[in-house]
């Protein structure tokens, strides 16, 4: 996070892209985005935009790796070099790297992986456009494509962050409230299952503030969760 002193972040209660603090940005989901896949999802979040894949269940490879209780989940997240302003190195860099583990960890939770012993699920998670609040969005997208594979999940995941910038705490953060904020908190939420999968923090909140920060985050990934829905139910209706 940056300083928030170097740029007017909040001036009379709007942020910098005129929301409110608690306001999500436009969110727009869509399943069933690629032919070739076995599940897929696209999400705009504001500026942020990203595509998930599934592939699986499938045979494993290299054959090590295989788990005769469970599959093997694998997730691999990784920004378009041109998704950025500066162009993006092309490979994973150690952000891909440590968010395509926090990912796989915020999935894991909800998926019957015990029904598809020695098998591997991949899930490839591609960052088109960014403008913060990436991660989310890509753990967001990946939940809609497993499901859309026909995996068998206890719930679906929903993501979203909340963050403090000019001292007050905001929900969806966009990519000036993120590099020039004070704090970032994405979380990844099952609703049905009550479950929190998924809470990182950078910067620092009082404990009033991490508790407002958090009922932001909870109340907007529940919001998101009905557009997830909604995407998976206009997609099966188109097939039928």
């Amino acid at each position: 996070m940056g300083k928030s002193s170097d740029i007017k972040l909040i001036t009379d209660g709007k942020r910098i892209d005129g929301r409110k603090p608690n306001e999500l940005r436009p969110v727009k989901i869509k399943a069933g985005v690629l032919e070739r896949a076995d599940g897929s999802a696209y999400v705009e979040v504001g500026g942020t935009h990203a595509i998930a894949a599934v592939y699986g269940p499938r045979t494993l490879h290299p054959r090590h790796l295989v788990n005769a209780q469970k599959a093997v989940l694998r997730t691999k997240y990784d920004m378009a070099p041109f998704s950025v302003d500066d162009r993006k190195r092309p490979g994973p860099d150690r952000r891909s790297i440590e968010i395509s583990k926090v990912t796989r960890e915020a999935l894991e939770p909800v998926i019957f992986l015990e029904q598809y012993k020695k098998t591997g699920i991949d899930v490839f998670i591609e960052i088109l456009q960014s403008d913060g609040g990436t991660r989310v969005a890509g753990i967001t997208a990946a939940s809609v494509a497993l499901a859309d594979a026909g995996i068998a999940m206890r719930d679906l995941v929903a993501a979203c962050a909340a963050g403090k910038v000019d001292d007050t705490v905001v929900l969806d953060l966009c990519g000036k409230e993120d590099n020039f904020g004070q704090a970032d908190m994405p979380i990844a939420y099952a609703p049905n299952e009550d479950k929190i999968t998924l809470l990182q923090m950078d910067g620092d909140f009082t404990e009033e503030e991490f508790e407002t920060a958090l009922k932001y985050a909870l109340d907007g990934t529940k919001r998101i969760y009905e557009l997830q829905k909604k995407a998976l139910k206009e997609r099966y209706e188109k097939n039928e």
